[in-house]
């Protein structure tokens, strides 16, 4: 007698026909406490509260210096531009990210696998955590394009196939933030919804989504509504401190025509007790270098 595989539920289903809507989060938002990292219950609170929290300083001017030498020799690289895992601008062909830079160099590897980040992103996921994404992001002066609203977890989901609300991003500034040169927007508060989204996942959706958001781009009604409830936290700051994230919030970023350029490295961490399955609302996995496989603890 042949085992019958029991049914997956999808406890947060989106691409699915019929109208977009909102659920509650059915997952926790810290899963550590304070004596498990360096982060106390005051800043545990502010992120379980609005499913963010900012770090002034995290690395030194030295390593900025680093990372702003990396960054520069990265994008020059004819080898690298060339890589698939190089987004350019679609009409400026300017380099908008490179991915899975903690494989591809070793500065970037190294900061990756820091206790000042991992350390952070164990205590607020509650276990190991292993790197589900990584790039480099540029937004130059003039040229630097925007993103629309969306929650990274819904196509993280659909796409990925990650089970749960276990993941947290962590962007470090290489340049100084200000309200008026793109920076990440957040509504603060919103991690605790879930927003469905309407519509199918194209096939090798990831090809044109890194460039410009397609499928996964909640409701404008919806988004409407939750601006008008929860508000917008424009994140400025100086080159050298971080943003770490929940992987649900509703957050995008204008594009940036100021002289001032604005990058960032990005990190994505999921915990290892929540590894990433067969996609939810996919025909095939996104590739590698976007969501990873390999579930090998960070640090």
């Amino acid at each position: 007698m042949t085992a019958t595989a029991e049914p997956r539920i999808d406890v947060y289903p989106t691409r699915v026909a019929g109208k977009p809507s909102v659920q509650a989060r059915e997952d926790k938002v810290v899963w550590g406490t304070a004596a498990e990292g360096p982060m106390d219950v005051a800043t545990l609170a502010g992120y379980e509260e609005k499913g963010y929290l900012t770090i002034e300083q995290l690395i030194t001017p030295e390593e900025l210096e680093t990372f702003r030498a990396e960054l520069k020799r990265l994008s020059e690289d004819p080898v690298v531009r060339a890589d698939e895992r190089t987004i350019v601008e679609a009409k400026s062909q300017e380099v908008r990210s490179i991915f899975e830079v903690h494989k591809s160099s070793e500065v970037f590897k190294r900061i990756a696998n820091d206790p000042r980040v991992v350390g952070r992103a164990k205590q607020l996921l509650g276990s190991d955590v292993y790197i589900h994404q990584s790039r480099v992001n540029f937004k130059p002066g003039f040229e630097g394009k925007d993103f629309m609203w969306h929650s990274d977890f819904e196509t993280w989901h659909a796409e990925d196939g990650m089970p749960r609300m276990r993941a947290v991003s962590i962007s470090i500034s290489l340049t100084d933030n200000y309200s008026f040169n793109g920076p990440l927007m957040i509504m603060p508060g919103s991690h605790k919804e879930y927003i469905s989204c309407d519509g199918n996942t194209p096939e090798d959706n990831y090809k044109k989504s890194l460039v410009m958001q397609g499928a996964g781009v909640p409701d404008k009604a919806i988004l409407t509504e939750f601006a008008d409830r929860f508000g917008i936290d424009v994140l400025e700051g100086k080159a050298g401190g971080a943003i770490m994230f929940d992987c649900n919030c509703m957050h995008a970023s204008n594009g940036n025509v100021t002289p001032f350029s604005r990058s960032n490295v990005f990190i994505v961490f999921n915990s290892v007790e929540n590894a990433c399955e067969e996609p939810y609302s996919a025909g095939a996995p996104r590739p590698e270098f976007v969501g990873s496989t390999d579930f090998t603890p960070a640090g």
